[in-house]
């Protein structure tokens, strides 16, 4: 993609597990180490991303020429979102062909402006979206979102199954909601159980990139328009994106993914 040198896919194949939180979290902690990044929202029927990143609402890309737009930019990155096209409120009453044109439109249309990673925060499922995106861009991994809820392992898995079908190398697996604490009494219990991510990535040969917390900052921060990586940059959560994102850049870096064997010389 011009202007683009690396893609990465957020996915869950089943909505409801933080997928969104997740993708601009990681997003900012990629700025944060000093890159230049971009976040395409690919949910065309429920995009988030605005809010999340504080736009407001009505606020329209830049017109360049007679079909490019110029992304939005806030907290020091780049964005587009169905949701600076249409009101938010209207809803998208749309059949699949006409959410994947408009897809490839957000894809071939946005003049991104030299990002060293572009985050697509994909919506749930394993459509038409998913396909156009395999077929139409090279990307350069995915990162898998769920909690540790066997509801949720179970579409987890289709889009793990998914990515490798379409041989996008899955980068790891976010263990979202992993742990609660409660801010009355400091206990600690995991209420979508445990372990879920763990045994996700083992069977699929991949590996727990990070462990997230069920918490009401995290929600608060990201309803606001600040998500934690920005609101609290030297919190705890923070330093977990950015550990996450350090090791979404190294992997790509080293092209290194589920599907790639370590390969080792030793005289």
């Amino acid at each position: 993609m011009e202007g683009v040198k690396h893609i990465v896919a957020v996915a869950s194949g089943k909505g409801g597990v933080g997928k969104s939180t997740v993708t601009v979290n990681l997003a900012l902690a990629m700025a944060a180490e000093g890159y230049r990044v971009g976040v395409l929202d690919a949910d065309i029927y429920g995009p988030s991303q605005a809010q999340m990143l504080g736009i407001a609402e009505g606020t329209r890309p830049k017109a360049i020429g007679e079909n490019r737009f110029q992304p939005l930019e806030a907290h020091g990155i780049q964005a587009m979102s169905m949701a600076f096209m249409v009101d938010v409120r209207e809803p998208m009453v749309w059949r699949g062909p006409m959410v994947a044109g408009a897809f490839q439109q957000m894809l071939n249309q946005t003049l991104w402006d030299e990002v060293d990673y572009l985050f697509i925060d994909m919506p749930p499922g394993t459509g038409d979206i998913q396909l156009t995106l395999a077929q139409k861009v090279p990307v350069d991994g995915a990162v898998i979102v769920t909690t540790p809820q066997d509801i949720a392992l179970l579409d987890a898995r289709k889009g793990i199954e998914m990515f490798r079908k379409v041989k996008v190398p899955v980068l790891g697996v976010v263990e979202n909601m992993s742990l609660h604490t409660c801010s009355q009494c400091g206990h600690t219990e995991p209420v979508f159980g445990e372990g879920g991510g763990e045994r996700i990535a083992s069977e699929y040969q991949t590996r727990l990139i990070g462990r997230l917390p069920l918490s009401l900052d995290i929600r608060q921060q990201v309803d606001g328009g600040h998500p934690s990586v920005v609101a609290e940059p030297d919190g705890e959560v923070a330093a977990t994106f950015r550990e996450m994102a350090r090791q979404v850049a190294a992997q790509i870096d080293t092209g290194q993914g589920d599907s790639s064997p370590t390969i080792s010389f030793s005289d």
